[in-house]
């Protein structure tokens, strides 16, 4: 048994300076995006590059409440609000700003705009996404580049098609769900997290398309809500983990309905995980402090897969509680493969090839992950010889040094790049921070996110 004592995984640090104060922050393409405080402004900077450039900066339309980048496409999605009013807006070809060009294209989903033909030339475009309820939470798949919103009672599903004028065709998929805190999407996995309930599903295409491809088409799939509670009692859910098969017992019925649009394809939704907690006292975290959150789906290719062409060859779900975070295999057999005990409480977690990621309100800290040992073992079953061997993807997880930080705020990656948002105090501006993790290349090799990541080799 080796174990491991003072080791820290980041070889550089370097602020990043922002022109105003940052709100929200968000990684994807190479860019570091920076929703100045009042949220109508975003920064871009270029994280590839020393010194991290500003790329460019543009408008939004509106109070940016949430952020996301799409590697695939190549396009930002946020929740905007204003006059009381809440939005959902995409931003694509926003890097023509960075060439002087101050022609911005707004127009609603479905409605195309002529103005790049006659123009002459590509500009960004803002479009805006109807939706018949309040937008709560978003993600974007790392695999094809499909949306998916959490609104107040239903998931919506945009499927990312690319033209010639680099429009947006979506395909929507409609699941009513219990209030959607969070939501997460690869590769044809539905993550759904409410405060203390995480269901995945795996959503799959029965039959092939027909029909015009430029043309949306809907998927409707219903989720029953919990029976009314009587109003003299407090029920509180019993403590429960449904893997595999066993999760479609769980008291949340789904059910497809088509809507009879252009895509004639047929979807089935198979049961993956269910799992509950119980309100509980954590030590540091009052009983309503505790729930769920960082869900995330994780992708792995191996050495002899191809990210654009072949499915990932292992799917991980990882969520937290405020003490603990629990990673699962679905690939194969969903089972529990690590649980992260934290020595605090932990506001945020990152989930990455070798590692994941979490801030304290003070601290850093990282932890090995057994991620990469599973996709060996699928690549060569037969790993374990005289000459090399892969650890097993039962050990023990180890927790690397703690790096101290003041009033950390949110935390997101970027291949080798930690970036960290705090503030120092109440009166002080805020400053983005960037970490380099450390890795057998040279320091100035960067990790490309529109590659496949691959399983390392053992020693």
């Amino acid at each position: 048994m080796v174990h491991v004592y003072n080791c820290h995984p980041f070889a550089s640090q370097q602020i990043v300076q922002v022109e105003q104060e940052p709100g929200l922050v968000c990684c994807g393409g190479g860019a570091l995006f920076v929703v100045t405080t009042g949220g109508c402004k975003v920064e871009v900077y270029n994280l590839e590059t020393e010194g991290c450039p500003l790329i460019c900066r543009f408008a939004s339309m509106g109070t940016v409440r949430r952020i996301q980048h799409s590697s695939i496409g190549d396009y930002l999605v946020t929740i905007e609000e204003k006059n009381s009013a809440t939005y959902l807006r995409v931003y694509t070809n926003w890097r023509h700003q960075a060439e002087e060009k101050s022609r911005v294209g707004v127009r609603l989903l479905g409605h195309l705009l002529r103005g790049a033909s006659v123009w002459g030339g590509v500009q960004m475009e803002i479009i805006e996404i109807p939706l018949s309820e309040h937008p709560v939470s978003l993600a974007c798949c790392a695999v094809t580049g499909d949306l998916l919103v959490g609104c107040e009672n239903t998931l919506v599903l945009f499927a990312l098609r690319r033209h010639t004028q680099q429009n947006l065709t979506l395909k929507i998929l409609k699941l009513c769900a219990r209030f959607p805190l969070q939501v997460a999407l690869c590769g044809g996995y539905v993550a759904v997290q409410a405060e203390l309930e995480v269901l995945v599903l795996k959503l799959e295409a029965t039959a092939e398309a027909t029909g015009v491809e430029d043309l949306m088409d809907s998927v409707f799939v219903c989720l029953e809500d919990y029976p009314e509670e009587q109003s003299d009692f407090l029920l509180v859910p019993k403590h429960q983990e449904l893997l595999g098969d066993r999760a479609g017992a769980c008291d949340v019925p789904v059910s497809v309905e088509q809507t009879g649009l252009e895509d004639r394809r047929r979807y089935t939704l198979s049961y993956l995980l269910f799992r509950r907690f119980t309100p509980e006292f954590f030590q540091g975290c009052s009983v309503e402090e505790t729930q769920l959150h960082s869900l995330q789906l994780h992708p792995v290719f191996t050495s002899k897969q191809s990210a654009s062409v072949d499915e990932p060859a292992c799917m991980f779900c990882f969520f937290s509680l405020p003490n603990v975070g629990y990673l699962y295999s679905l690939r194969g057999g969903v089972e529990l493969l690590s649980t992260y005990q934290y020595p605090e409480k932990v506001l945020q977690a990152v989930l990455t090839d070798h590692l994941l990621h979490v801030i304290t309100r003070n601290a850093l800290q990282s932890f090995t992950v057994r991620c990469a040992a599973a996709a060996a073992r699928i690549e060569d079953p037969y790993i374990d010889t005289t000459m090399k061997a892969c650890p097993p993807c039962s050990l023990e997880v180890c927790a690397l040094r703690m790096q101290l930080f003041i009033g950390l705020r949110t935390l997101c990656v970027y291949g080798r790049h930690v970036v960290l948002l705090s503030t120092a105090d109440t009166e002080a501006p805020e400053e983005a921070e960037r970490h380099t993790q450390t890795s057998c290349h040279a320091p100035s090799c960067k990790t490309n996110p529109n590659q496949p990541a691959r399983s390392p080799k053992p020693d």
